[in-house]
């Protein structure tokens, strides 16, 4: 008797999980979002990468939800940590080469960025299940360039290693707060019901010249107490020829970056999300 029970209970557990996946494919499919976790590189554009080298790319990670409008219009919210870092060691340029300047930072990121997919993008259905997509945005980034001399990591803003400290030309310590735009291109590919994978590559345009705390002249060596580590820091030729430093100009007029030009970064990452869907009656034909 205890057998036929069981026998009964399971016949009917499967005639109503049968029924339950018929019902399913009877209803179309909806993907209301995604959320996702993504893992890069990050580089540096500015005044010690002129020439848009790519050739010391450092660590980024991110996450982020997307809020699905149909098949083709997404908006995403995303946070990005990543690490931009660069040297006038790695440049084919002379003077460059001399001024000796260095830099890393690591950078927070929050932005609200708009995605529209190429391709109709419908999880499940194998007609759909892949599209190159478009991406733009606006964040906010904080920003905290720093130096090793020494062996010693020295932040650089606190030292004003261009006259901010003293006010040298009116110049003031800059904001470690910037804005950027995302601009980026990325495909993406259904894996299962659940799971998609993305990969994307996006530049930041930036409203800061001093993510690498390089903008302008050099500041006289007047405005820095004698062998301060913000003079030390400020002109680093002296370790390349001690007896030739770049900053000897009257007044420390030379030139020191490119202020009209402001600096940038691009992340690179692949990425896994998953799924926000639900189910609906198909609409009419």
């Amino acid at each position: 008797m205890k057998v036929k029970i069981a026998a009964i209970v399971l016949l009917i557990s499967f005639a109503g999980n049968v029924n339950a996946q018929n019902r399913r494919q009877d209803l179309e499919y909806v993907q209301k979002g995604e959320f996702g976790i993504t893992a890069g590189l990050a580089h540096y554009f500015g005044d010690l990468n002129t020439r848009a080298s790519i050739s010391r790319p450092k660590p980024a990670i991110g996450a982020f939800f997307r809020k699905q409008f149909g098949n083709y219009v997404g908006l995403r919210l995303s946070a990005h940590y990543a690490q931009v870092g660069f040297s006038d060691i790695y440049s084919k340029n002379d003077y460059q080469k001399t001024r000796n300047l260095s830099f890393n930072s690591n950078i927070w990121e929050v932005a609200l960025q708009g995605d529209f997919n190429f391709f109709k993008f419908v999880p499940t259905n194998p007609d759909y299940i892949f599209t190159p997509y478009i991406t733009l945005g606006v964040g906010v980034f904080t920003y905290d360039p720093y130096a090793y001399t020494n062996g010693k990591k020295e932040f650089l803003r606190p030292l004003g290693t261009e006259g901010q400290l003293v006010g040298y030309n009116g110049r003031k310590p800059y904001s470690t707060l910037a804005m950027c735009i995302p601009l980026g291109v990325g495909f993406k590919y259904n894996l299962s019901e659940k799971i998609n994978f993305s990969f994307e590559l996006a530049h930041r345009f930036t409203t800061t010249d001093y993510l690498d705390d390089v903008s302008t002249t050099y500041a006289p060596l007047s405005s820095f107490l004698p062998l301060s580590t913000a003079a030390l820091l400020q002109d680093r030729s002296v370790e390349v020829d001690p007896d030739n430093p770049i900053n000897v100009a009257p007044g420390g007029t030379r030139q020191r970056g490119w202020s009209k030009q402001r600096d940038q970064y691009i992340i690179a990452e692949i990425g896994l999300t998953y799924n926000i869907s639900t189910y609906r009656c198909p609409t009419a034909k």
